[in-house]
């Protein structure tokens, strides 16, 4: 069998240029092509993970299956290829650092000096190989962030340059990501930034086997030339990304420019193989051109920065696609929202979507947008904290407990209808403490929930410490919100719904963490559709 061969992927010149873009882009082309693949990032930060940084700091906090906390573009890889990731790919210098003192303190190194060669380069080495050697992968796509000349970056730069050699020739490539920015004083487009870039990953000892290169306009041959002279690489190794509507035409034009061939014939794979890209390429044309359009309100805290909400939104992409409709989603930061004004900002939805979070800020606007909601009828979706404002709204303004409310505000509320969990209550450390990851939960029939998923047992992921206090369960009942889904072992209340409201789920999990471009989520495909049928009454 032939052995895990890797490839890395570095940017330059600036962030957010979309590595995680590419690199999955190219996964799902191999994928498309019969390899197995996987991706994983490394990230230079000293966090452990983005669990406690504010979704401000790094956007949202993607977590897997296993119950990793871990950076956004993992979203992006399950996504494009339809498969979960792990805690191995996600690694932080955080992480890294935190194994190599915990081996020391035990007397691992037998009293050498610890230093960042070899130690830290060698914890990064095994990490990266990790994946490979855990189930055997055709191809693992490494991701490093930040960029080329970072001083946070440079010991993941030398353990790549390490790790090519002791891979051996045909082993592995590096695929450099940099920018071509486009003078409109001058009418040029500048290969200069990517020159330097170049040169810093040299000075490192890592020379990039293939340059792909962000543009805004269209690359001619004679860029190409130029840049393939000056940065020693082939014409055909210069591809070009040049800015879509959509990411998911990324990896149709990475198919175009030939990213996929030139890589396995680097690394000594044929390039005749079949590619079945015809699911995808049938999603992206839906997307492109939808049939109507709806208008979606989120309310959330973190609304000035959309990656915030990165998961939710890709899924209310997927779940359009598959209603044939374009959902224009509407931010809405919950501070602003109050009773005076929740009719004007959200007379024009035909759904609401009260998102994620944590935290005494913007809860109040919660209440009052989910309150607007059920009262007049609008498809209504809560997400985790969404789900248990909810709770706290029907049992303030139904049931009539005026105190209501959850402790993780108001840890001596006379109504704590949302409370913390029981095995939360003895927690101290912030970092990787909640209840994370996949759990079971069994579904009532005849609820909007069941219809959704179609089973009566799913399993979805948790990032939460409170949960909806069992002692109000059968009042709520009796009022009319029911338990749709609950946890088999524990009895926790998983989703809630008003049976008599048109569409009103609130959820304690997050179902966007489990949206994919072939699986679309079916809650976010049951709320559109509702949505949709909202639209069309009014």
């Amino acid at each position: 069998m032939q052995q895990t061969k890797y490839i890395f992927v570095t940017g330059g010149v600036t962030s957010s240029l979309g590595k995680g873009i590419i690199s999955a882009s190219l996964a799902k082309l191999l994928q498309a092509r019969g390899y197995s693949v996987t991706i994983q990032k490394l990230d230079p930060y000293l966090n452990v993970d983005p669990g406690t940084l504010t979704p401000y700091e790094h956007g949202e906090c993607y977590v897997t299956e296993d119950g990793a906390e871990t950076d956004l573009d993992l979203g992006h890889y399950e996504r494009f290829l339809n498969t979960y990731t792990t805690q191995a790919n996600n690694v932080t210098t955080g992480k890294i650092y935190q194994s190599v003192i915990n081996r020391e303190r035990r007397g691992d190194f037998l009293g050498k000096t610890v230093q960042v060669i070899p130690h830290i380069t060698d914890e990064i080495k095994y990490r990266i190989k990790l994946l490979g050697s855990k189930k055997k992968f055709d191809m693992v796509i490494t991701e490093i962030g930040g960029t080329a000349g970072d001083i946070e970056s440079l010991p993941y730069i030398e353990a790549v340059r390490q790790l090519r050699y002791e891979l051996g020739a045909g082993n592995s490539l590096v695929i450099h990501l940099t920018l071509v920015p486009y003078l409109a004083a001058a009418g040029e487009l500048k290969t200069k930034p990517t020159q330097h870039s170049v040169k810093a990953l040299l000075e490192a000892g890592v020379q990039p086997d293939i340059l792909v290169l962000r543009t805004e306009k269209s690359l001619g041959d004679d860029i190409r030339n130029k840049v393939a002279r000056f940065c020693n690489v082939e014409q055909e190794s210069v591809i070009e990304s040049i800015d879509v509507s959509t990411i998911y035409e990324v990896p149709m034009l990475m198919q175009k420019e030939g990213l996929d061939k030139t890589v396995l014939r680097k690394l000594g794979y044929p390039t005749d193989t079949e590619i079945k890209m015809n699911d995808w390429v049938d999603f992206v044309n839906k997307l492109k051109n939808p049939e109507s359009e709806i208008n979606i309100a989120l309310i959330g805290k973190y609304t000035s920065l959309p990656d915030a909400y990165k998961s939710i939104s890709e899924a209310f992409i997927h779940a359009g696609v598959a209603n044939r409709i374009k959902v224009k989603l509407k931010m809405l930061n919950s501070e602003t929202v109050t009773s005076e004004n929740v009719s004007d900002l959200l007379g024009d939805a035909q759904g609401i979507l009260v998102a994620p979070g944590f935290g005494e800020r913007g809860v109040e606007g919660k209440v009052t947008a989910i309150k607007y909601a059920r009262e007049n009828d609008v498809p209504f979706f809560g997400i985790c904290l969404g789900m248990q404002c909810s709770v706290i709204e029907f049992a303030r303004n139904v049931l009539n407990l005026k105190e209501a409310n959850t402790t993780e505000i108001n840890v001596t509320t006379a109504e704590p209808v949302i409370d913390l969990m029981e095995g939360q209550k003895y927690v101290t450390d912030k970092g990787g403490t909640m209840r994370l990851g996949v759990y079971p939960c069994i579904l009532k029939k005849n609820s909007k929930s069941f219809d959704a998923y179609r089973v009566s047992e799913i399993s979805e992921r948790h990032r939460h410490r409170y949960e909806l206090n069992n002692r109000y369960l059968e009042n709520l009942k009796a009022n009319g919100m029911d338990a749709a889904g609950c946890n088999p072992d524990t009895n926790l209340v998983e989703i809630i719904e008003i049976p008599k409201h048109r569409w009103f789920v609130g959820v304690q999990f997050h179902p966007e963490y489990k949206s994919t471009v072939l699986n679309p989520h079916p809650l976010f495909v049951s709320f559109v559709k509702a949505a949709m049928d909202f639209s069309k009454t009014r």
